[in-house]
């Protein structure tokens, strides 16, 4: 097996666990419970990781990783849990899906980086699949659901730009330990006022509790940032892909849902609008243009040089 198709199949196993993440969470959590939930995710795999990082956070880096935590896990994880257990799985993973085109737009007036025309393109077919996907029930969807799925999105989306902005070099997997740590520490005093004394877990509960930290965001996030240092970020991108693929496969398999084909239309849509915003699609078709352009080029200079040598050949300069 070639190196870059090992690292392939060690970057799919942090989408493919991260799209489980809904069906775990709604067939063997608590639904009553989802701060502690949260915190029960975050602390573990934030301690782990910051075992297998070795670094504790310097300087202004203490305070970036509790706005961090509080975006990326804290929040993010509590919301993450409640679309779970009030959406379908694979509704609330399309939802989640359209993270990269709201980075698209939040990078533009926070951290200064315009995006590209067909990167916006892409994001105008996202969008648009999402109204679709949802317009597409059969019955109503629960809409605190829908809120709590989107207002997860737009709190990575804004963690996630930060961390691009405040990038000084500190290694991804110091960063995403410090955030885990103190984003799951930030959770535990709130659980216990809100929900009080852990919840009681039952033997399904406490495997899935341990997938969700062990697996789904310490295994995730270790090999997801181990195969970025090998793998470019195009080919990271498609196959981030897999996240919304395995929560729709499993939500059918697992949980029996069932689709609209009008819903169905709306998930082809989002992963469409995905995919035209990569950035390898966009290298790809510039290449191509250019390509075309130097053949171009090349056959405009056949006749001069054809031309020159006829001229030679008869005694001219």
């Amino acid at each position: 097996m070639t190196s870059p198709w090992r690292w392939l199949l060690v970057a799919a196993i942090a989408p493919l666990a991260w799209g489980s993440t809904y069906i775990v969470t709604s067939q063997l959590l608590p639904a009553d419970s989802p701060v502690w939930g949260a915190a029960m995710r975050a602390l573990p795999a934030g301690l782990v990781l910051l075992v297998l990082a070795r670094r504790l956070p310097r300087g202004r880096w203490w305070w970036r990783s509790a706005v961090l935590g509080v975006l990326n896990v804290g929040a993010f994880f509590v919301l993450v849990y409640l679309a779970a257990q009030l959406l379908p799985s694979g509704v609330a993973a399309m939802l989640m899906a359209t993270s990269p085109a709201v980075i698209l737009l939040l990078a533009w007036p926070i951290a200064r980086e315009k995006p590209a025309a067909l990167s916006l393109v892409g994001a105008i077919v996202g969008f648009a699949g999402v109204v679709v996907l949802l317009a597409g029930a059969t019955g109503a969807l629960n809409l605190w659901g829908v809120a709590a799925s989107l207002a997860a999105m737009l709190m990575s989306s804004v963690g996630f730009v930060l961390a691009r902005r405040w990038n000084d070099g500190t290694p991804a997997l110091s960063v995403t330990s410090w955030q885990l740590t103190l984003g799951g520490l930030a959770l535990v005093p709130v659980a216990l006022l809100l929900e009080g004394a852990p919840p009681a877990l039952d033997a399904a509960g406490i495997a899935g509790a341990a997938y969700l930290a062990l697996v789904a965001t310490a295994l995730a996030f270790a090999t997801w940032f181990a195969a970025l240092q090998h793998l470019p970020a195009g080919a990271v991108g498609l196959v981030g892909l897999l996240n919304p693929v395995a929560g729709v496969a499993l939500g059918v398999l697992v949980a029996q849902e069932t689709f609209t084909a009008v819903q169905v239309l709306g998930m082809v849509t989002v992963l469409a609008g995905i995919v035209l915003g990569q950035p390898a699609i966009a290298a790809g078709l510039r290449s191509a243009r250019e390509r075309r352009a130097a053949r171009r080029a090349r056959r405009r200079a056949v006749p001069t040089d054809t031309a020159q040598l006829r001229v030679r050949a008869a005694g001219g300069v």
